[in-house]
């Protein structure tokens, strides 16, 4: 009977631990779905602050183009404030769409000069089906893979400093040919961070939703302005 007992015991020990490891497996999921949906909406939000920003800036174009360096200078100042205040509420959300929105304002100069040109309307139309689509896509192989791309981050991180450093040097050299190339590049890098970023959200690799959402959304931006920028030099007859 003593036997009995202990063995009573101890297999109501082991069902109590298993019934608590489902509950904190429960939690942690509930956690993990809660994160990914408040990232998605502050990044779909954020593509609405952007678009906000875009669309105010057409109609003052040429006074963001007189002022490009200096909003640039401030887009990047508000960007280092994000990271530094993503943890406090309320200020990380004006931060977020605060950076967001002059983003939009920064991408006027370059609507503007595609809008300008034959069938500019359709190249900005299709470089945006584009974005779409591809992070649609990668998006959904990133969440159904069962492959990990974690150890592309560091790969991920040299090619963005090299196609930044080619970029100021093209500024310089206004070659059309080496902007393709810079493009080019800068359309596959992109793709591949939305696919590593997309897996770091879902293992929960950040901190914050705002941190999550932002890394999203310069993914989405800087490919829109890559593929933005192929078509516009293919459609340019000049």
């Amino acid at each position: 009977m003593a036997l009995y007992n202990r063995d009573y015991v101890k297999s109501h020990q082991q069902e109590e631990r298993y019934v608590r490891s489902e509950e904190t497996a429960h939690s942690y999921e509930l956690d993990r779905a809660t994160f990914i949906k408040k990232t998605y909406q502050l990044f779909a939000a954020s593509l609405m602050a952007a678009t906000t920003g875009a669309y105010i800036g057409m109609g003052i174009a040429p006074a963001i183009a007189s002022w490009y360096w200096g909003l640039v200078i401030l887009e990047f100042a508000m960007l280092f404030g994000v990271y530094l205040t993503k943890s406090k509420p309320g200020i990380n959300l004006a931060m977020l769409f605060g950076f967001t929105f002059l983003t939009g304002l920064t991408l006027t100069p370059l609507l503007s000069a595609v809008l300008g040109m034959p069938g500019g309307a359709s190249i900005v139309t299709n470089a945006l089906l584009l974005t779409g689509v591809a992070f649609g896509g990668i998006s959904l192989f990133a969440i159904n893979t069962t492959r990990d791309f974690s150890f592309m981050g560091k790969f991920l991180f040299i090619a963005l400093i090299i196609i930044i450093v080619a970029s100021l040097i093209n500024i310089f050299l206004g070659s059309p040919l080496m902007q393709m190339v810079i493009a080019s590049a800068g359309a596959l890098l992109f793709s591949a961070f939305i696919l590593f970023d997309t897996q770091n959200i879902i293992k929960g690799a950040f901190n914050t939703p705002v941190e999550a959402a932002i890394a999203l959304y310069l993914d989405v931006l800087n490919l829109f302005i890559s593929l933005l920028q192929i078509l516009g030099i293919f459609g340019n007859e000049e």
